[in-house]
């Protein structure tokens, strides 16, 4: 089977079966706009855009001319390649992908991956009452949805990662959209080797202190970054053995921050809202996979926040490699971990909550070691590598066993 995946950014979502595929004899192309590095077997096309939109462009259809310009560059370049005949498409939803490609390959099944549906009641555009969105941007989210719309439509079949994403498209839908996660490399995401001091890259943590981890893409309000603060505090206050390690980017990547931060980061921002000893904490850029994976495995508790939104790899990522999770009780969380069974929940919006539950790790870790084993447990069993794969390949494999009328 030849299968073309289309994605604005390389590997993403689709390297880890990409490359399985092409290990077991597939044929595999990728067309994509940005990312670095190769994947053995897998032959990479790159494409860009000619335009996209401007300061003239509708406000509530910037995004739709975007992703007509993108669908547009992919189609050039992939016509530019006649001997290409692809089995099987699978494209990003969020791009508008595979829109054109119905043309080029008549015939061909299309998988689309749907990672998220706008909604400007019950999501994240609504959660936090210090960020409500203005008008415009409430009717941009309804505009923004023009694109997946078309695929929901386009495609022969396609897949979210969670049931709650999956769940958020149109209930007329849903029947063409199974759900399959991306899966978990646990032989990257696993505990870590112990050694007298507790190291991570170049982190060494201080000694004789409890160490809390946070990690995220971006330091942000979609992510809690505030909340997250305001429970260090919180937990700092109450005790003088904790130290916070804190792993993300000063930018944001989803939401509107920068509309009320005055053009600072957001992280920037959150620091003069109140005061902190950052003595406590210390603060890094991005790390590799490996250095983030030794984070997990030496803190001694790790907290991730989220409003209702995109689950993060990093919240199965911190489980595979045998951390103690402290997490926001919002439902794409409540999907993966269960209170007091493989991981704690506390309200959102609650530090003090949080911080009974971290001091009560802490005095006890051995209380609490079934969450650590459990954790790891819930991914080998539904979100690892070895059973997500096969799962993603035997549905590629009967979309495109189908005949299209």
């Amino acid at each position: 089977m030849h299968v073309l995946f289309a994605h604005q950014n390389f590997p993403a979502q689709f390297g880890p079966v990409g490359g399985r595929m092409a290990a077991a004899g597939h044929r595999v192309t990728f067309a994509s706009r940005t990312g670095d590095g190769a994947i053995p077997g897998v032959e990479r096309i790159r494409f860009d855009t000619a335009g996209g939109a401007t300061a003239q462009t509708n406000f509530y259809s910037r995004t739709f001319e975007n992703l007509t310009w993108h669908s547009h560059g992919l189609y050039t370049a992939l016509r530019a390649r006649p001997d290409l005949r692809p089995d099987l498409v699978v494209a990003h939803s969020g791009f508008l992908s595979a829109a054109p490609l119905r043309e080029l390959y008549p015939g061909v099944p299309i998988v689309s991956y749907f990672e998220y549906f706008y909604h400007t009641v019950g999501s994240d555009m609504d959660f936090r009452p210090d960020d409500r969105p203005t008008p415009e941007v409430l009717i941009r989210a309804r505009f923004r949805n023009a694109g997946l719309l078309l695929d929901l439509y386009n495609c022969d079949a396609g897949y979210s990662p969670t049931r709650w994403q999956r769940d958020r498209l149109p209930a007329e839908f849903r029947d063409k959209v199974r759900v399959i996660f991306d899966g978990v490399d646990t032989a990257v995401w696993t505990p870590a080797p112990r050694f007298d001091a507790r190291r991570a890259g170049g982190f060494v943590a201080p000694e004789g202190k409890k160490l809390v981890t946070y990690a995220a893409r971006g330091l942000e309000a979609m992510r809690g970054f505030d909340v997250f603060m305001r429970f260090a505090k919180e937990l700092s206050a109450r005790r003088d053995d904790v130290h916070f390690a804190v792993i993300g980017q000063e930018k944001t990547f989803y939401g509107g921050d920068e509309a009320k931060t005055g053009g600072k980061t957001y992280k920037q921002w959150v620091l003069e809202q109140d005061s902190y000893d950052l003595s406590r904490f210390t603060f890094l850029p991005p790390v590799t996979p490996k250095v983030l994976a030794e984070f997990f495995s030496i803190s001694d508790l790790h907290v991730y926040l989220t409003v209702p939104f995109v689950l993060s790899w990093s919240l199965l990522d911190a489980l595979a490699c045998g951390a103690t999770v402290l997490a926001s009780d919002t439902p794409p969380v409540r999907e993966v971990i269960e209170h007091g069974h493989n991981g704690l929940l506390a309200p959102f919006f609650d530090p003090a909550r949080m911080a009974d539950l971290a001091g009560a790790v802490l005095d006890d870790p051995a209380a609490h070691r079934h969450l650590r084993e459990n954790g790891m447990d819930t991914v080998r069993r539904a979100y690892s590598l070895e059973v997500c794969l096969p799962q993603l390949v035997g549905f590629y494999e009967e979309v495109a066993g189908r005949v299209r009328v």
